[in-house]
């Protein structure tokens, strides 16, 4: 099974979309629970600001300023705390180019740190868990994506994302344990007597 400490789930807010847009509030989840979360102070020359931006994530440059913390900090406990975890996000590009924004402005080299798509946390975690008990594997493409449309079904009823970084980071790791529990029981039930069809996982909820 996987080591819970070693998966991550992180989530940048930005200042905008544009090209000169900066972070401003950095979170992560670890699968065990523990998490984290930083507002940052802008950089002098972080000036970009998106009022409409702003409106959806409710943080105002006032608060940044006020209550941001130093972004060299912020960088410095991310690969301190980081390094060498599988890091993921729902949108990979942007999260990897506000975190190569905060990295490179603080000094640190872009790479010490690698995010993947939340997708492949997904996938990997059913895969080995079908594997492990030994689910044949001609099996596995179906179970995976009932599974798949299950969980999402489940997470779309919450509704849209808070855009707040630590919410949005616990949403994906609730999201990730809902998929970890549902192959975990696809799995069990085809060692009691049977191999699960994907009508039959879907049926759980």
């Amino acid at each position: 099974m996987p080591d819970l400490s070693k998966t991550v789930f992180l989530d940048f807010e930005a200042s905008s979309l544009d090209k000169q847009g900066y972070p401003i509030e950095v979170a992560w989840v670890f699968a065990n629970g523990e998490e984290e979360s930083h507002l940052i102070k802008p950089a002098e020359a972080w000036t970009d600001w998106d009022v409409k931006a702003g409106r959806v994530h409710g943080i105002s440059r006032e608060q940044l300023n006020a209550e941001g913390e130093p972004l060299d900090e912020v960088a410095q406990r991310m690969v301190s705390v980081l390094t060498g975890r599988a890091l993921y996000a729902t949108a990979p590009s942007w999260d990897g180019k506000w975190l190569s924004k905060l990295l490179r402005t603080a000094g640190l080299p872009r790479h010490a740190l690698r995010l993947e798509d939340t997708e492949m946390a997904h996938r990997r975690i059913m895969r080995e868990v079908l594997r492990d008990a030994r689910i044949p594997a001609d099996l596995h493409r179906s179970i995976m994506q009932d599974i798949l449309a299950q969980a999402q079904r489940r997470d779309d009823e919450l509704g849209p994302a808070a855009h707040r970084a630590l919410a949005d980071a616990r949403r994906e790791q609730r999201l990730w344990l809902d998929i970890r529990r549902r192959v975990e029981e696809a799995a069990a039930r085809s060692q009691q007597g049977g191999i699960d069809t994907p009508q039959t996982v879907g049926q759980a909820r």
